[in-house]
């Protein structure tokens, strides 16, 4: 009986060759999402397509300027809020500094005015505190739902403080 070889040094130019051909067959058929963005949902708290929280500075887990979230994202970055000078100084309290930039990064850090992607959390924990910034529930995720109601969420919405 034939003895199956699988790893020599005459095959091995062969067997790097196939995982090549197969890792380029998965990754041009779409069969492996590096990013797994496809399986985050991209509505936003009132079901509608979730629109772009902010792309200067570029926010958002996965820097792509909306505040969706998936497995990876620990934080929850779902809720698209305009920075005040309070939350700004409330978040560098709780150890989260959001207003000193980190080059390395490419973080410029953030000033009264800017949008960003904040962690669900951290924004209700402002809201305890008195400090919750405003926010655009056109581009905050529907997973906020999850956390509270959209009654709270509409008493901080930029259309009504405008």
């Amino acid at each position: 009986m034939p003895k199956l070889i699988f790893f020599n040094r005459s095959n091995t130019k062969y067997i790097i060759l196939i995982v090549i051909l197969v890792n380029a067959i998965f990754l041009f058929s779409g069969s492996v999402n590096f990013t797994n963005k496809s399986s985050h949902m991209t509505k936003n708290v009132y079901g509608s397509p979730i629109a772009s929280c902010c792309t200067d500075p570029v926010t958002g887990f996965y820097r792509d300027g909306k505040c969706i979230t998936g497995p990876d994202d620990h934080g929850t970055h779902i809720v698209c809020a305009q920075m005040t000078k309070e939350f700004l100084d409330f978040t560098k309290g709780r150890g989260n500094d959001l207003s000193t930039p980190y080059p390395a990064y490419n973080f410029p850090g953030l000033k009264a005015g800017d949008c960003w992607c904040l962690c669900i959390s951290r924004w209700l924990e402002a809201v305890e505190a008195g400090v919750a910034p405003p926010i655009n529930l056109q581009a905050t995720h529907e997973k906020a739902l999850e956390y509270t109601t959209i009654e709270l969420l509409e008493l901080y919405s930029l259309e009504r403080q405008n």
